[in-house]
């Protein structure tokens, strides 16, 4: 049986599904409601996509293909889901990939125009989904509800990227899914952090809060600054545990600080996990995880990325990444799961002079999470402009 429900988001490319999913988990966050987003395309977005300079995610977005093995993957994590779930889907999914839904219990339909509502609904009917919302996508215009009964029915508008959804329709959409979604925060939280497999467990949103982090809502604001007060209240060389929300640069750090006691996460996918090991060499041609090394003059930029758009987290253990110089920082950037960053901090930073991880909403900077050199303390940022990519 799967304890928590998972929602799927659907409907035709281009109607703001991913604006959408964004702006949902912020209002669900803002509310103190646990769950989780899952974006079950390989779109190359995350909440990035929304926060960031919309030139900027112009130029680094990555589109893919969701393969069988890929859908498999989804498929798996869907089903094993330790929270409540929104699940993003592609605009165009192929009778494969379909499967996805067969993993989900409710939907959300979101369209512009009759012919893709009348196949969308076919396909969340096919795959016995329980509609909660029925919603006619706009650019421009007024929200209205039309249809307050079971599902909910009416015009959403303003879905653009680089916003967040407003108005009577979202807000109604919103207060369906936090009573959907209404497990006691304070129970789930619990019951993670009692089956953490260490004595120090590190909640991020307790930290955030004994730190002074600015919340917006429920979710807290971790920013570079914040950085050397939390290495500073972590014990070193401990073994650790860290639970909760935070950028893929804290995670990076927080690792670090363990070392070379054992670094445990928690992954609303896997549960409590340890970052893989590593090994320096040359990728494979083959290998599920590429990179590009692109010199920088003070550092080198390591840009890694999954062409099979999933990696998992049991193949990676022993995945070659490339040697660098001993003399020259280095900045990891990519579109990489936080325990992959984890265990690119471990094997990098004992080899550099400093290393850094970029966050596309900082733009041109990465955050440093460890450092040798007096003038790049972890938490201060270093200019390290992202390499454009070649649209697919």
């Amino acid at each position: 049986m799967e304890l928590f429900p998972s929602i799927l988001i659907g409907g035709p490319p281009h109607v703001g599904k991913s604006v959408l999913a964004y702006s949902l988990t912020h209002a669900l966050r803002r509310r103190g409601v646990e769950h989780y987003v899952l974006r079950a395309y390989p779109d190359g977005e995350g909440d990035w996509a929304n926060e960031a300079d919309q030139r900027l995610v112009r130029r680094i977005r990555i589109k893919g293909e969701g393969t069988p093995e890929w859908v498999t993957r989804i498929c798996r994590d869907i089903a094993a889901r330790h929270l409540p779930l929104i699940v993003d889907v592609g605009g165009r999914p192929t009778p494969d990939q379909e499967r996805v839904f067969d993993h989900c219990t409710h939907a959300i339909l979101l369209t512009k125009d009759a012919a893709h509502r009348d196949t969308w609904q076919t396909m969340i009917v096919r795959h016995g989904l329980i509609l909660l919302a029925d919603l006619h996508s706009r650019l421009r215009g007024t929200s209205l509800v039309t249809d307050d009964g079971p599902v909910l029915r009416g015009v959403i508008t303003g879905l653009e990227r680089g916003t967040t959804a407003a108005g009577p329709t979202f807000d109604a959409l919103v207060e369906r899914v936090a009573r959907l979604f209404a497990y006691d925060p304070a129970e789930l939280r619990r019951s993670h952090l009692t089956s953490a497999p260490v004595e120090n467990v590190i909640d991020l949103d307790r930290l955030a809060r004994t730190l002074g982090v600015p919340f917006t809502g429920e979710k807290a604001t971790w920013q570079p600054r914040h950085l050397p007060p939390l290495l500073d209240y972590l014990p070193e060389a401990t073994p650790l545990g860290l639970y909760g929300r935070g950028p893929n640069w804290l995670y990076a750090a927080v690792a670090l600080s363990a070392r070379p006691a054992p670094f445990y996460q928690f992954d609303v996918r896997l549960g409590w996990i340890t970052p893989p090991t590593l090994r320096l060499g040359p990728p494979l041609p083959g290998a599920p995880l590429q990179v590009c090394p692109v010199p920088r003059g003070t550092h080198t930029r390591l840009e890694f990325a999954i062409p099979r758009d999933y990696l998992d987290y049991d193949e990676a253990d022993g995945l070659a990444v490339p040697s660098v110089s001993p003399h020259q920082g280095v900045v990891l950037s990519g579109k990489l799961p936080h325990w992959l960053y984890a265990a690119l901090a471990l094997t990098y930073a004992p080899l550099v002079p400093w290393l850094a991880v970029y966050q596309p909403q900082w733009e041109t900077q990465a955050i440093v999470v460890s450092s040798r050199v007096p003038d790049l303390p972890p938490g201060r940022l270093a200019a390290s402009p992202p390499q454009a990519r070649a649209p697919k």
